[in-house]
């Protein structure tokens, strides 16, 4: 146990790594996220959660490409692309975008 605890502790993507510490800080976007749930989809911004979505999205593949690879920061991303994605939705429904009904041309 205490060798398996110390070989984590000294691998790449162990606690004194920015592999670790940086996926551990994002995860405060995910509970931000979360915590917006509840709120009005007028309250969202859709400059700003767009701009997350293309910022999780650009980081998921850092993510995938570093060596080695970095599945916590991965996750991450993942979830919070997630959360956005939604927002975003309940956003633009809200501002009319995503409505079914096609406007018809008024005769004039």
């Amino acid at each position: 146990m205490a060798s398996s605890f110390r070989a984590f502790l000294n691998s790449p993507i162990g606690p004194k790594t920015t592999h670790f510490w940086g996926p551990v800080a994002n995860w405060g976007f995910v509970v931000a996220g979360l915590a917006d749930l509840n709120k009005p989809p007028e309250m969202l911004s859709g400059n700003m959660t767009s701009a997350m979505c293309v910022y999780s999205a650009l980081f998921m593949r850092f993510a995938w490409m570093v060596q080695p690879r970095n599945y916590l920061l991965l996750a991450c991303h993942a979830s919070n692309e997630t959360v956005q994605l939604y927002h975003f939705t309940r956003w633009a429904k809200s501002q009319g975008y995503l409505s079914g009904k096609k406007e018809e041309a008024s005769p004039q």
